[in-house]
């Protein structure tokens, strides 16, 4: 870890698996198959009992996942790594035990291997979201790590122990902006947020149903964004602009190696 950290803080170029040594036990990574219709299913990233499944992405999607990145702006590189044109299916296994960082880094050493990726960063000026802490400080409660994990989509957020990295990297996700965290807040917490994003907002404002999340009704009277993060977990979000870091990839393969 502290060779890719210094190497990425001087902006130069390293195989990943150089710095990374952890491996998964057994991985596919493979050209995603063409669409039988129009529609595609992604698979972002999942991971249960040991088994990190990733389907129909684009290689920005994979090293958002490896990375913790948590928006696709943030990842510069040749533009066929955002295409739908080519997209990747992962399937990879690691003992359930493993951590979700620890994950990450096999995902790093993975795509070294498979698909020769190699990257740095660089400072770039944009605007974007600096996730702060509220006025009156947080209302985060403690982690607890046997609790029940509810959804995690756009318009409600349930976990029982969530790092603000994680949570960043969805409300980024969730919102379509980039927001980068800014509360200096480390460890993991409960998190339990409830908005109504602009988008189904939005919807609900023109005619034909009423928009719907998971198949229940959305309220187009609840919290936005700023409003329920303000008041449910003592979080803010502000307008900035100014330098962020930027993943710049200098080579990947379009096609995997077999290993």
């Amino acid at each position: 870890m502290r060779i890719w950290a210094i190497a990425l803080l001087l902006g130069v170029s390293i195989p990943i698996s150089v710095a990374q040594q952890p491996e998964f036990e057994v991985a596919t990574l493979k050209l995603s198959p063409p669409p039988s219709g129009d529609a595609i299913a992604i698979n972002l990233g999942t991971l249960r009992n040991g088994t990190l499944t990733l389907a129909n992405v684009t290689l920005v999607e994979c090293i958002q996942y490896a990375y913790s990145v948590v928006n696709g702006d943030l990842i510069d590189g040749p533009d066929w790594i955002k295409s739908r044109a080519i997209r990747f299916d992962i399937v990879a296994k690691t003992s359930p035990e493993t951590s979700q960082d620890n994950t990450r880094l096999m995902l790093r050493n993975l795509l070294s291997d498979r698909l020769k990726l190699t990257l740095h960063t660089e400072k770039k000026d944009m605007s974007f979201l600096g996730l702060g802490i509220a006025k009156n400080g947080p209302k985060l409660k403690p982690p607890n790590p046997t609790g029940d994990r509810g959804p995690q989509v756009a318009g409600r957020i349930l976990h029982p122990d969530m790092s603000m990295a994680m949570l960043t990297m969805l409300l980024s996700r969730f919102e379509r902006q980039t927001i980068v965290d800014m509360t200096g807040l480390k460890g993991t917490f409960t998190v339990d947020l409830q908005w109504v994003p602009d988008f189904l907002r939005e919807r609900s404002l023109q005619s034909g149903p009423p928009p719907s999340l998971n198949g229940q009704p959305i309220d187009s009277s609840g919290p936005s964004i700023y409003t329920a993060l303000q008041e449910q977990l003592g979080l803010r979000l502000e307008s900035r602009k100014g330098p962020v870091d930027v993943l710049v990839v200098d080579h990947a393969e379009k096609i995997p190696l077999d290993n």
